[in-house]
């Protein structure tokens, strides 16, 4: 994560916000008096969150584990062609 002075941020604040959300990766912006704070896109931002439900949601982690050994094993649920091109939108 990169990280910048609170000075050259206001500076700089929309090519900052630009970078960010169009590069997708946070930026801490540090200050002398003060704590550091964290600039990220909305978007990456609600992804985050919904990361971190699922990892703190031990039923959905067991069906990822589930999934995952199945899914090595070649023993999983196997869609048809028809379902491959509904689920990739074709």
């Amino acid at each position: 994560m990169n990280s910048i002075s609170v000075n050259k941020f206001r500076d700089n604040l929309k090519s900052f916000v630009e970078q960010v959300t169009n590069e997708h990766r946070p930026l801490k912006v540090t200050r002398r008096n003060g704590d550091d704070f964290v600039v990220i896109g909305a978007e990456d931002w609600a992804r985050e969150q919904e990361t971190l439900y699922i990892l703190q949601n031990s039923d959905l982690m067991k069906q990822i584990a589930a999934s995952a050994a199945t899914h090595s094993k070649k023993a999983g649920y196997i869609p048809t062609a028809g379902e491959l091109d509904e689920i990739a939108g074709i």
